[in-house]
């Protein structure tokens, strides 16, 4: 399976995406709304794609609201729709900027 920004968007404007609850757990943490999220992922871009990761194929995508940018750590579930894994505010000592690891 291949992840793309038109994928990522027509499941959140089809609204057949889920959130895990680890996904909403940082959310939260984050102050950010369900309502930010997804305009962050209409409008996203793939960072890095995950095709061997041993729990399923996943990417990291990134989307910018009001200038704020949002990581989304996505999968697919057994229907092949799109899950939230994880969903954070990219940051130092992580993240140089919101597309370079600080390694």
């Amino acid at each position: 399976m291949f992840f793309s920004p038109d994928f990522i968007r027509i499941e959140v404007e089809k609204q057949t995406y889920q959130i895990s609850i680890h996904a909403d757990d940082e959310r939260l943490a984050d102050g950010l709304k369900i309502a930010e999220l997804e305009i962050a992922l209409k409008n996203c871009e793939i960072v890095e794609h995950y095709p061997d990761d041993p729990r399923g194929e996943s990417c990291l995508a990134l989307g910018f609201v009001v200038g704020k940018p949002i990581h989304f750590v996505c999968g697919r579930n057994r229907a092949g729709h799109l899950v939230l894994i994880t969903v954070y505010v990219p940051s130092m000592p992580n993240w140089k900027d919101p597309y370079t690891r600080n390694r």
